[in-house]
């Protein structure tokens, strides 16, 4: 008598036991596939992040190495006139101070281009002390604690304060 037979038990239970058993043979085949394409897939996404960091990195070099590149090319052109200037000896003075003053043009427009600009409050201009500086109080017919005189221009460079302005301001009446 074979055990095959629909009333017995154990041919029942043999059947069953053979069924689950390949079953999660097969869930664990497919979770073994899953599990090998995420950590591949993890694999080449940690691998591009150090990629773009490293890249990153390398630009932030580049940058803090070659950042002034731009101001030094735009004074070169005032460094051109100044060695002119040296070269000539002979000049007269309305001479000398025409280049002069060429030069000083030559060294604003630099300047501007590299967004560095003048800071010389006009006589009125409330103190701030974030862009002027005070080297004295003095007493005035104006407001009290505004600036009297420019002794020394200030520059801002993306408005951050490269050097406040030195300046002389109302004493209090």
């Amino acid at each position: 008598m074979s055990n095959e037979t629909p009333g017995n038990p154990a041919a029942a239970e043999g059947a069953d036991a053979v069924a689950p058993e390949t079953a999660v043979e097969a869930q664990l085949s497919e979770l073994q596939l899953e599990l090998s394409t995420l950590k591949d897939a993890f694999l080449r996404a940690k691998a591009e992040a150090e990629n773009v960091r490293r890249r990153a990195e390398e630009d932030m070099t580049k940058a803090r190495k070659f950042a002034v590149e731009s101001f030094a090319e735009s004074l070169l052109p005032v460094m051109d006139s100044l060695q002119a200037a040296i070269a000539q000896p002979e000049a007269s003075t309305p001479q000398v101070l025409e280049g002069v003053h060429a030069t000083l043009r030559q060294l604003a427009a630099a300047l501007e281009r590299n967004k560095v600009v003048e800071l010389a409050p006009p006589p009125g201009t409330k103190f701030d002390p974030h862009q002027h500086q005070a080297i004295s109080v003095v007493p005035a017919e104006q407001e009290a604690n505004t600036v009297v005189a420019v002794l020394q221009k200030g520059y801002l460079i993306a408005d951050r304060v490269l050097r406040p302005a030195l300046v002389t301001v109302a004493a209090p009446k």
